[in-house]
């Protein structure tokens, strides 16, 4: 009764918190401002998002997850407790039962790092589940069924393939390059091309708005602001969608490589029900445009959107939650609180 159930998809770049009965209440970026004379947390979320790149010497934004992988421990414990305080907020409830996503990819420190940071975040309970297979359940797959199903959630940190056939993972693979490694390919671009120096955000911006992985009819420019690396000066260019699908071509190599390769390691009678399937895509990487049309050149299978990409993960933790006995097999170990 003093409980409050609580699904957690802790990404590198966002957290999403799914409270039981309630749906997704929180997206935030994960992001903690930090002072460094005290140590202490200024803003977390949204507010320490603003502040990346602007902030005096004494306040660093720390994004302490790498690679979907928790890169700062003590930072990760303020950002959830900070979520899970804020999903608790105004009940009587005096506990949460957190379960919490984590890349398919991740050794068994990892593993434990993350579920200590949640139990020092004040989680009474806490459960792992793989981020491919809550992202599976989320966009509506038929996870639990004698069929194949192939995900693809770019996120982040981490791009997660997996088959997923009677509520397991049949085929996987964990490639450490996604959303940040596209922001990465494009501020090394530009200074490569133009000796202009651009932050993260900017190149986050670009990526958004002209971002694609496939040529498209129209081609679409943008004008960014950085730092000429010759004078020191602020300067503006143009940039154009083709230049930055040049910027793209080796990060996104690596997540076809990823795909191809998890489809080799597909039992055949699965590949037959792939074929048939397709592959669905979710997580923010997802709505990089003509990726879908990207990939079905590559591999020659029909490719899927899902619905609302950025938060299949989140759902799937909350479908669980609300079907408990129906996804067992899909947690990491078996649940002893309900």
């Amino acid at each position: 009764m003093f409980t409050k159930d609580i699904g957690i998809d802790l990404g590198t770049a966002n957290t999403l918190v799914y409270v039981r009965g309630k749906g997704i209440i929180i997206r935030e970026p994960s992001v903690v401002a930090v002072n460094t004379r005290t140590d202490k947390c200024r803003y977390v979320g949204k507010e320490a998002k603003e502040v990346i790149g602007r902030t005096p010497g004494s306040i660093v934004a720390v994004r302490p997850l790498k690679d979907g992988v928790i890169a700062n421990f003590d930072i990760t414990t303020t950002l959830l407790q900070e979520f899970i305080k804020k999903a608790l907020r105004g009940t009587v409830f005096t506990k949460a039962n957190v379960i919490i996503c984590i890349p398919s990819g991740v050794t068994a420190v990892e593993r434990r790092a993350v579920r200590e940071a949640c139990q020092n975040a004040g989680a009474h309970n806490v459960l792992i589940i793989e981020e491919p297979m809550a992202a599976a359940i989320g966009a509506g797959l038929p996870t639990n069924e004698p069929t194949g199903s192939m995900i693809v959630d770019i996120g982040g940190g981490t791009a997660e393939v997996a088959v997923i056939s009677l509520g397991g993972i049949v085929a996987s693979r964990s490639v450490r390059c996604a959303g940040d490694e596209f922001d990465v390919s494009i501020i090394n671009y530009i200074k490569k091309k133009y000796n202009l120096l651009i932050g993260e955000r900017t190149a986050e911006s670009i990526k958004l708005e002209i971002g694609s992985a496939f040529p498209s009819e129209k081609e679409e420019t943008m004008e960014i602001k950085g730092r000429n690396l010759l004078n020191g000066l602020p300067e503006n260019i143009t940039v154009n969608s083709a230049e930055i699908r040049d910027a793209l071509v080796e990060p996104l190599s690596r997540v076809i490589e990823a795909i191809k390769a998890t489809l080799e390691d597909t039992p055949p009678e699965l590949s037959a029900d792939i074929i048939d399937q397709g592959i669905t895509l979710a997580g923010g990487g997802a709505l990089l445009r003509g990726l879908d049309k990207l990939i079905n050149r590559e591999t020659g299978m029909p490719v899927y959107i899902a619905e609302y990409p950025l938060d299949c993960v989140a759902e799937g933790t909350g479908k669980i939650l609300e079907n408990v006995d129906k996804y067992q097999d899909a947690l990491t170990e078996n649940i002893k609180y309900y």
